[in-house]
């Protein structure tokens, strides 16, 4: 079966919209895994579950992070139900592995008083309308960029490349394309509309010509990714937030985490993200143990209840 591979990675970009990446990172672990089971003679489509288990064993004993066999050893289940659902195969030898321990790290995020105290800081430097014309327009823009990225948990990547006709929408929604090309309505809040309409009265000038609403500062384009991370860590020390524990990816986190403390319901968020898997969502689930104990209390019919 030569063609097993490539059959498989263009099942997941029809019929999953794969990105690109995502599609490139399970042909580098299966043509990885076909070439350490050449070593004794045998093929990834043919393998056996023994076969299967030397290559772990392999991955093992080249000092592998149990994240990254893990990774592989998905890519293998999915590759091996395709040829069975395929009928090109009458059995799955990835079914009986177990995969490698690993705990799964919690997201750093902050809390709503964190994110209260980042959000002033930045309005701090739009109260001063006598600061000179340029430090006002990237105060206006660090305000815009937060307000925007707490509002609507975007990707940096999906926020720095807004196009500037975003900003003067008068809808409620906001059409974002994602990742694998998928587009998905994420809501504006008032303040985030408020702050984007203020950088764009102080940046008249600037913004005049651009198809960007965040453009970047030295090139044609729109603001990187680093540009924008760094000047958050900046805006993070005026506002006393140890730096390591911020960066645009924690917002992502804080709205989704902010969301469902506030009784947000999973797949709706699962949407907003724009996750395909509500696995992936399910991780920011880690309420507070106060907020855990208090749901058990007042939701559960045997919970504690206060004598009438």
């Amino acid at each position: 079966m030569p063609d097993a591979i490539d059959g498989f990675l263009a099942m997941l970009a029809a019929e999953r919209g794969a990105a690109n990446n995502t599609i490139e990172a399970y042909r580098r672990d299966l043509e990885g895994a076909e070439t350490i089971l050449s070593r004794r003679n045998a093929t990834l489509a043919k393998a056996t579950t023994d076969d299967l288990r030397h290559y772990l064993t392999e991955l093992d004993r080249a000092g592998l992070k149990a994240t990254s066999a893990a990774r592989k050893l998905a890519a293998l289940r999915q590759f091996f139900r395709f040829l069975y659902a395929e009928g090109r195969r009458s059995d799955d030898p990835a079914q009986a592995l177990s995969g490698p321990k690993q705990g799964r790290a919690l997201p750093k995020t902050l809390s709503m008083a964190d994110v209260d105290r980042l959000l002033n800081v930045a309005y701090q430097g739009l109260d001063d309308e006598n600061r000179p014309e340029g430090e006002l327009f990237r105060a206006a823009r660090m305000a815009a960029l937060l307000e925007l990225l707490y509002a609507t948990g975007l990707r940096v990547s999906e926020l720095v490349s807004l196009p500037i006709r975003a900003a003067r929408t008068k809808d409620r929604l906001l059409a974002v394309k994602g990742k694998g090309g998928r587009e998905r309505l994420v809501p504006l809040t008032e303040k985030s509309k408020d702050a984007m309409a203020r950088y764009l009265e102080l940046g008249a000038g600037r913004l005049k010509a651009s198809l960007w609403l965040f453009p970047s500062d030295s090139e044609s384009g729109h603001m990187t990714r680093q540009a924008f991370a760094r000047d958050l860590k900046t805006l993070a020390e005026m506002a006393a937030i140890p730096t390591r524990l911020i960066s645009p990816h924690v917002l992502r986190h804080a709205f989704a985490s902010h969301l469902l403390q506030n009784g947000a319901d999973l797949r709706v968020v699962q949407q907003l993200l724009g996750h395909a898997d509500i696995s992936t969502t399910q991780i920011y689930t880690h309420l507070p143990d106060e907020r855990l104990k208090s749901l058990v209390r007042d939701l559960h019919p045997l919970g504690d209840k206060e004598s009438e």
